[in-house]
């Protein structure tokens, strides 16, 4: 009984549009297929990378350790690094690490340095604000099967 009302409650909100869903991913689901076969399926997850700080003051080391979780050896891997301090971001940085081998491990780092950092260190030097420092990485890399 209650998957009958289940069922009727579904069916009733989907005919007065309060749920949407996209000729696509409809088309995707009826026809029991997968998200690759849509074309807006997203890169298999290969990596994982933990995120470690160096000394941070009016310049910041930023170092990855970047590990291949796949037995498919990567291609053109780099890193781009994007650093935030209370919020507010301060500078990028760009490292080009080459290939790692299956289930291998490299390490990529590079250094912050801008104007608005030093500000920023400067204004917590002074006492003026906290220093809590968050970073954002991107590591791109190609693949061959």
């Amino acid at each position: 009984m209650t998957r009958s009302l289940a069922g009727m409650l579904l069916a009733a909100t989907v005919a007065t549009g309060v749920i949407a869903v996209t000729p696509a991913a409809a088309s995707a689901s009826e026809l029991g297929q997968n998200a690759q076969t849509s074309g807006t399926a997203a890169r298999p997850h290969l990596l994982d990378y933990k995120i470690y700080f160096g000394k941070c003051e009016d310049t910041c080391r930023i170092k990855v350790r970047i590990k291949s979780v796949t037995r498919l050896r990567l291609y053109d891997v780099s890193l781009n690094a994007r650093l935030w301090v209370n919020g507010k971001k301060v500078g990028t940085c760009y490292d080009y690490v080459g290939s790692i081998r299956p289930k291998g491990v490299r390490w990529a780092g590079c250094t912050v340095r801008s104007s608005k950092l030093s500000t920023m260190w400067n204004r917590y030097l002074d006492g003026e604000i906290d220093f809590n420092t968050e970073t954002k990485t991107n590591v791109h890399y190609e693949w061959y099967s």
